[in-house]
């Protein structure tokens, strides 16, 4: 398993209202956009923004990061690493890798 990338995860109210800052932080636009299980997710810079209302965050706020490898058996698994670090571990597909801009 090899990591492609590391996205530092940021609970957001409005995901159009914190991008403005995101690009200023940045300096970049956002590579990806999409949405999952009613959270609207964006990858700018270093960081995953996640948005959404309160009860859908709610399973996922205790995540701090966000690790795209090249290769996992299931697409994506949630560890609780020794210490107390949640890490959410996840297999792109090559045309999400790509729109990403991630090597593989």
């Amino acid at each position: 398993m090899t990591v492609l990338a590391t996205f530092a995860r940021s609970y957001v109210d409005d995901l159009d209202a914190a991008l403005p800052a995101f690009r200023a932080l940045t300096g970049e636009e956002p590579r990806l956009r999409f949405s999952h299980r009613g959270i609207e997710l964006a990858v700018i810079g270093g960081f995953l923004l996640l948005a959404g209302p309160p009860e859908t965050l709610a399973p996922v706020r205790a995540t701090h990061a966000t690790v795209v490898v090249d290769a996992l058996t299931p697409r994506n698994l949630v560890v609780r690493h020794v210490g107390g670090a949640v890490i959410e571990y996840v297999e792109f597909d090559a045309a999400t890798r790509a729109a990403a801009g991630l090597a593989h």
